[in-house]
């Protein structure tokens, strides 16, 4: 029979390493749910890694991927791409992303995991669900909070309804 590991076992950096991941995570979502994409963009470092990727190419290790940005400046083109110069029909987004699974914890640099689903509501019609998958995430330690680093979104499905326009 196996022991139950209890919250007040565990050391108190894994509790608020938990506690700072979660709390990103329900921040990243709101934020582009709201579609502040300036705000999105700042809660990555400069030489990040954003990638939305197929699981079927993530588990084989091909690297072919819907969408990689490879730096700020990279996610700062995508945002002004979204609200200035992209024509779509519009839509709401509503990210669930579940609790975080801390991979490890060096002091510095967090690594992490955590499943999504995203919802997309277009004014007039029924909600559907958009994209589900897990992150695959690398934060720093900045100050007070963190940055990402890296999030690789894994989705489940194969194909995408019409096309990606808003981040994951």
């Amino acid at each position: 029979m196996s022991k139950l590991i209890r919250p007040q076992a565990l050391p108190l950096s894994v509790l608020e390493a938990q506690y700072y991941v979660d709390q990103f995570n329900a921040t990243y979502g709101d934020i582009l749910d709201r579609g502040d994409y300036d705000a999105w963009v700042e809660l990555f470092t400069e030489d990040c890694l954003y990638k939305v990727i197929p699981r079927e190419n993530h588990d084989a290790g091909l690297p072919l991927a819907t969408m990689a940005l490879e730096s700020r400046g990279m996610l700062k083109d995508r945002a002004y791409g979204i609200t200035t110069t992209l024509f779509h029909a519009p839509y709401y987004q509503r990210h669930v992303i579940g609790v975080a699974q801390i991979l490890n914890d060096n002091g510095s640099e967090i690594r992490a995991t955590a499943n999504y689903s995203v919802f997309r509501t277009k004014p007039g019609s029924v909600s559907e669900i958009y994209n589900v998958g897990r992150y695959l995430d690398l934060f720093l330690r900045e100050g007070a909070g963190l940055k990402l680093k890296e999030r690789v979104c894994v989705f489940d499905s194969e194909m995408i309804l019409n096309s990606m326009i808003y981040p994951i």
